[in-house]
């Protein structure tokens, strides 16, 4: 049995599904080639991932190649209730995902899952892989391996690793080339500044942007708020970052500096507490905070509840008002949760068709080489990425050069110097 909210939305969830697919045209290739060959047979497969359209044409591509695939939600805030209604009632897969579910719910969905005895994991986050070590140990021999898709997954998954706690082979999905060189990049920076426009109907022109990490996510980001003539600050940790942030034309200081003179602040780092108490003591009043790291602990929202005399919550959709006891407001969008999946829509269909089509093959590519793989945390194997990538430049009508045998014969030789 599934759990949606209700499977009386499936119609206007197969139309979103069907609209993403005409702009996921590796995918479906893919999805063509499983339903022939039929890899994935026999295989039981778990996913935690968020809910989308995007996500739906994925586990269509499972089936499709006869996988037994179930789907749960990997934040509670990101579920389209439309597209799990269509998944379940459409396309017969087992969805366990509502929008808005609070803990309790979200844990149990988790819980339906890992009850599915999956052969292999895809995961968005590590909740599933981290919760399967945790309270399921004995299922650890029989899973071949998992596959994760974000940034703070997989320092997640490789903390594990070098603690010697990881039971099963990882596939670090999110640092494949065609993953988070255009997913993270392209896909987070418009989402994002989708999401906080929908939530706050703001006009970035002229606003002082704070960007927390300037990793590719971070990247992304930054560049189109400066595109829409945004005045753009980046905070970092990193050295190497914070020079190539400055050598790419952005103010850098602390993020201590920056709360004073910033409008919006967004945090893209996967790390806790960036923005803290001492940030919100000097922030302006109206000032919008908003976080698109996967999980929300990147705001320090209970030092923001404590320092409130009052919250207002809902002055807006996605918006709720931190009165604080001397009269500033701050204004906190989607709880602090991914402000592109919770307010927005997520990545557009088109970049995710490359980061579902690493996942696809990647699924494929373990069940091929699984006696082999061992306890740690893999990159993707570079044929992957070179697939993909020269698919969706031929899609996209796109020609490129190959090397001449002589070029290649040069490239391989040590003897020809000046």
């Amino acid at each position: 049995m599934s759990d949606v909210k209700n499977k009386k939305l499936a119609p206007e969830g197969k139309r979103r599904i069907l609209w993403a697919d005409t702009d996921m045209p590796v995918l479906a290739e893919i999805r063509k080639r499983f339903e022939k060959e039929k890899p994935l047979k026999g295989l039981k497969l778990s996913a935690c991932l968020h809910v989308t359209a995007e996500t739906a044409n994925l586990m269509r591509a499972f089936k499709s190649g006869g996988a037994d695939a179930v789907l749960c939600a990997s934040n509670p805030l990101s579920t389209q209730d439309d597209v799990a209604a269509s998944l379940v009632e459409d396309y017969d897969i087992k969805v366990f995902a509502v929008n808005g579910e609070d803990r309790d719910l979200y844990y149990s969905h988790l819980k339906s899952a890992i009850e599915h005895n999956p052969d292999i994991t895809l995961d968005d986050g590590a909740d599933l892989v981290s919760k399967i070590h945790e309270e399921y140990a004995d299922m650890t021999s029989r899973i071949a391996a998992s596959m994760e898709e974000t940034t703070t997954g997989v320092i997640r998954l490789k903390a594990m690793a070098a603690d010697g706690a990881l039971k099963i082979p990882v596939f670090a999905v999110n640092d494949a080339l065609t993953k988070h060189l255009f997913d993270n990049r392209y896909g987070t920076g418009q989402s994002t500044v989708d999401g906080i426009i929908r939530a706050t109907d703001i006009l970035f022109a002229g606003k002082t942007v704070v960007v927390a990490g300037y990793g590719w996510c971070g990247r992304g980001f930054a560049s189109r708020a400066r595109g829409m003539g945004a005045n753009v600050i980046i905070c970092e940790v990193d050295p190497v970052k914070a020079l190539e942030a400055a050598l790419d034309g952005y103010r850098v200081m602390k993020m201590e500096q920056a709360a004073e003179i910033g409008d919006l602040f967004c945090t893209l780092t996967g790390d806790i507490n960036v923005i803290d108490k001492h940030h919100f003591e000097k922030m302006k009043d109206g000032a919008i905070v908003a976080n698109s790291g996967h999980f929300n602990v990147e705001i320090n929202i209970e030092a923001l509840e404590e320092m409130s005399a009052e919250v207002k919550k809902g002055v807006r959709n996605f918006v709720d008002c931190y009165i604080l006891k001397d009269g500033r407001k701050i204004n906190l969008l989607a709880q602090g949760r991914l402000i592109n999946l919770a307010a927005a829509e997520g990545h557009p269909a088109s970049v995710m068709d490359m980061s579902f089509a690493v996942q696809a093959l990647t699924t494929e590519y373990v069940l091929k080489n699984r006696q082999s793989l061992e306890h740690r945390v893999y990159p993707v194997p570079a044929e992957i990425d070179d697939w993909v990538s020269r698919l969706k430049l031929k899609t996209m009508k796109v020609e490129i050069d190959e090397l001449t045998a002589q070029q290649e014969k040069y490239l391989q030789s040590w003897t020809v110097g000046t």
